[in-house]
């Protein structure tokens, strides 16, 4: 059930980014709302595995894949809208690039981001990477961040003027708070990148001790022989 979850959020994804594209506003404010429904589904989806005790490496998998589709593709369909810069989705899709492929390394050693097996080395990393905290404070700047930009394709629409979003977009104290969103966002992915870098780091090093190991194994056995 959890996985299903994940993958119908990938699906809502697709339609919301054609909704945006309608150049229809109703249309376009109900996939603001849909965005903010499939980061919701993000919890649920963890939640649902808890309850039913079924979480699974394969579960950890598909909701990191769920999460880089979703947040690199609304990062890429803002860019192609003009409401940030190029370098935004450049960046993200870098570190989820880097990021992805460490811990790749750590789960050929049986290790997930988040569960009882996590890859996370020390307290401090765990915090930053997978503690609820952590998760819940960059999922929320990503969701509130890109439901206020799906509402500023709205708001800009030569036909806005006087809807109901003009109740709130026309201050620009709500602006610069939804500005602030959007960059904390980006902040917070790259500052949660690099603990999973440094945790990762520690299983290239077991590489060589391991080998030191069956090579001195071998060595022993052929003495003992």
């Amino acid at each position: 059930m959890a996985n299903l979850i994940t993958v119908g959020r990938v699906l809502l994804l697709f339609v919301a980014i054609a909704m945006l594209y309608s150049e229809e506003y109703w249309v376009i404010i109900a996939a603001g709302a849909l965005i903010g429904a499939i980061f919701g589904g993000d919890g649920l989806d963890g939640w649902v595995a808890r309850r039913r005790g079924s979480t699974s490496k394969l579960g950890a998998v598909l909701d990191i894949a769920g999460d880089r589709i979703v947040e690199n593709a609304l990062w890429v369909v803002f860019a192609h809208m003009h409401l940030v810069g190029v370098w935004a989705p450049l960046v993200v899709l870098s570190r989820s690039f880097v990021v992805d492929v460490m811990r790749s390394v750590a789960l050929t050693e049986g290790k997930t981001a988040f569960g009882e097996s996590t890859m996370a080395r020390s307290r401090i990393t765990w915090f930053l990477t997978a503690s609820r905290f952590s998760r819940s404070v960059y999922g929320w700047s990503k969701a509130l961040g890109f439901v206020f930009l799906a509402g500023l394709v709205a708001w800009r629409l030569p036909d806005a003027d006087g809807r109901v979003l003009d109740l709130v977009y026309d201050f620009q104290a709500f602006r610069a708070l939804g500005w602030l969103l959007v960059y904390s966002s980006i902040f917070f992915c790259v500052a949660r990148g690099l603990p999973v870098i440094y945790d990762a780091m520690g299983y290239f090093d077991e590489e060589p001790a391991a080998s030191t190991a069956t090579v001195t194994d071998v060595a022993d056995h052929a003495e003992r022989a």
